[in-house]
């Protein structure tokens, strides 16, 4: 399972998480197998030029996820998402990507399915 977190450092599963996802200075790939960390990745974002999130919506999904875990996103955003068929979960307290991870795999982050958490967007 390939899981995409948003992230401003590049430190891997230590790195910091971001808390827009399509501003993010790097996105930090997660891959797992049996619940054990089997590869790491961070891929700088390649930015998005208009004021919608449709190119950050899409450079998220050329990475391939499975999942997407989010500190926030808005609605527009989340609908695109959906609609693609990727899960995005929601995680607004942990500091880094390790201990957002603990939480997934331990099934304690909630599925957004097609609603944002920010009303700003």
């Amino acid at each position: 399972m390939r899981l995409v977190f948003p992230t401003n450092e590049n430190m891997g599963y230590l790195s910091k998480r971001g808390a827009h996802f399509g501003k993010a200075k790097f996105y930090t790939v997660i891959t797992l197998d049996n619940q054990e960390i089997s590869d790491v990745e961070v891929i700088e974002n390649p930015g998005h030029t208009s004021h919608s999130c449709g190119g950050a919506v899409s450079n998220i999904l050329e990475l391939k996820p499975d999942a997407l875990i989010v500190g926030g996103i808005g609605t527009r955003p989340a609908q695109g998402f959906f609609e693609a068929g990727l899960e995005v979960y929601f995680d607004k307290e942990s500091p880094k990507v390790e201990d957002s991870l603990k939480l997934f795999i331990e099934g304690k982050l909630p599925m957004l399915g097609n609603q944002g958490t920010c009303s700003s967007h």
